[in-house]
């Protein structure tokens, strides 16, 4: 095992900045995401690098809850570290035990974002990753276990934002790109980049959506937080599709380091015969682009390809039009740190992580920005 030396980092500026040069970086992993935790849901956030020879090589936002008696932790998209690195790997699993076992919680989710596999299982170009599936065992031999309880979506779609646009117009699926030039060039729509100035039409669009597509949100003051500190923080950028000023749909687009995602989105009923979801999509992975990012994360995929009743099923369709790559992750794995409690709680655990709602509304809601544009 390698000497790690576990530090709380209490400043902002300091923990971002060491997070945004982490491989595996994620948003859910920033300074922001742990305030708006501890705002909105209770979870109280502590942040832990891991030093060795004084360098930071590995990270992890721990957030803590307590449901009753009960304390559960998550570290949601993390740990982050250089997941290619064996050693360090197994050392840090051991320290995430250990900060679960001293601190009393009856187990700890993880949920790295380590991809495992690319392509749809059981078509011609699918594979899997060998070194990265064999971190599956090592989870395992730690002591941690596939959980039954995914919090964030397992699989997505990514598109390379490396590439030129025109490669990725041609990448995307003919019906797709004339939707997207549809729109602004034959329809009338006309995008915008939003601003704070913008939340309540934002939320006006995504309240609609909610009453069509039959799913429950949370009241304005919530959005506030959800979108406006990270807008004011420069980690996220709404876009609204209007037609003769009037919002027809819109995007919010969360970014950190060198990835971008598509986490919110809402339509109207009114001229839905324009596309504006087409257009909108394109006008984030530009920005997205000329932000220097490297990848447009879509933000949920199916977990199952093969099943026609996965609630994902149709706006995977609609994503995969825009010619990205499937990506499949290792998922979420649970590591009981007192496993008498947590086999007695078993029965309780949906219920409980039923307040995990780091994204679990997203998974929820099936994804409304999207109904209808397929």
């Amino acid at each position: 095992m390698m000497k790690l030396q576990p530090i709380r980092i209490d400043a902002r500026d300091r923990w971002n900045a060491s997070l945004a040069a982490m491989p595996y970086a994620h948003v859910l992993q920033t300074w922001e995401w742990g305030d708006f935790k501890a705002a909105t849901t209770g979870w109280q956030p502590d942040r832990i690098a891991f030093m060795n020879k004084g360098s930071v090589i590995a990270m992890a936002q721990i957030l803590t809850r307590r449901e009753g008696p009960f304390k559960i932790m998550y570290v949601p998209k993390g740990p982050v570290l250089d997941y290619n690195h064996d050693i360090l790997r197994r050392s840090v699993l051991e320290e995430i035990k250990r900060y679960a076992h001293d601190n009393g919680a009856i187990f700890i989710k993880i949920d790295p974002d380590v991809t495992i596999g690319l392509g749809i299982p059981g078509e011609p170009d699918a594979f899997d990753i060998p070194p990265r599936v064999q971190i599956q065992e090592e989870f395992q031999l730690a002591g941690f276990h596939y959980s039954a309880e995914q919090i964030q979506f397992r699989n997505s779609v990514i598109i390379d934002l490396r590439k030129p646009e025109d490669d990725l117009l041609m990448a995307m699926k003919q019906k797709t790109r004339y939707n997207v030039r549809l729109g602004p060039n034959k329809k009338g729509v006309e995008i915008r980049r939003g601003t704070l100035d913008d939340l309540d039409i934002l939320y006006e669009l995504y309240e609609e959506t909610a009453e069509r597509d039959n799913f429950i949100i949370r009241p304005l003051d919530y959005y506030r937080k959800a979108w406006g500190d990270f807008m004011k923080a420069g980690l996220a950028q709404p876009f609204i599709a209007e037609y003769k000023g009037m919002a027809l749909a819109h995007v919010i687009i969360f970014g950190f380091g060198r990835r971008a995602w598509y986490f919110y989105g809402a339509s109207s009923e009114r001229e839905r015969n324009r596309m504006p979801t087409y257009a909108l999509q394109w006008e984030a992975i530009k920005w997205a682009k000329s932000q220097r990012m490297q990848v447009y994360d879509f933000w949920g995929a199916p977990d199952d390809f093969s099943n026609p009743e996965d609630p994902l099923q149709g706006v995977y369709r609609f994503k995969s039009g825009f010619g990205g790559t499937v990506v499949r992750r290792i998922g979420a794995w649970d590591n009981p740190a007192r496993p008498p409690l947590y086999k007695a709680n078993t029965r309780l655990m949906p219920v409980v992580l039923g307040a995990m709602e780091t994204a679990a509304q997203l998974r929820n809601r099936r994804q409304p920005d999207t109904q209808g544009a397929a």
